[in-house]
């Protein structure tokens, strides 16, 4: 009898789950199932560029899985770019990480992954301060800085 299989832990959901190439319709297009652990081993490995030990300490899972896990992300990953298949991303075996905050007073706590769906903190749970940052990665394309560097690119480009 096989050993149960570990929950795979993730930071966030991706925001947007379905990519598919330009100028082809959707009837017609294949996809590829990237499942929500393997896309979580492509951010930490290739955006955050950790080591996978530290990769595989976040996803709460041994190192050997991290790669068996990264090498299948990333082999969907090239199926679907080199041959115009669309990307779904849904499914697997993982759990939401709990948020970790911080306050400017020093103060740090987590908050269960059930609670942080529905509203993140508005305070220090110890001195009630509202100047609050959060200690969790960001998730997959969440806005920021990452964003607007590639919209300028990609405007840049299009002037020339």
């Amino acid at each position: 009898m096989s050993r149960p299989r570990k929950c795979r832990r993730v930071t966030h959901l991706p925001q947007v789950n379905y990519f598919k190439p330009a100028g082809i319709p959707m009837r017609v297009l294949d996809e590829v199932v990237l499942s929500v652990e393997e896309a979580e081993a492509i951010r930490l490995k290739d955006l955050e560029r950790l080591e996978q030990e530290q990769g595989a300490e976040r996803m709460n899972i041994s190192r050997p899985t991290f790669q068996r896990v990264l090498v299948s992300g990333r082999q969907k990953m090239a199926d679907a770019l080199l041959n115009g298949k669309a990307i779904r991303i849904e499914g697997g075996s993982f759990e939401i990480a709990p948020g970790r905050f911080r306050c400017f007073n020093d103060h740090e706590w987590e908050v269960p992954s059930e609670i942080m769906m529905n509203k993140p903190p508005q305070f220090c749970p110890t001195c009630n301060s509202t100047d609050i940052e959060s200690l969790s990665l960001a998730g997959f394309g969440g806005g920021g800085r990452g964003r607007g560097q590639h919209r300028e690119r990609r405007q840049g480009r299009r002037g020339r």
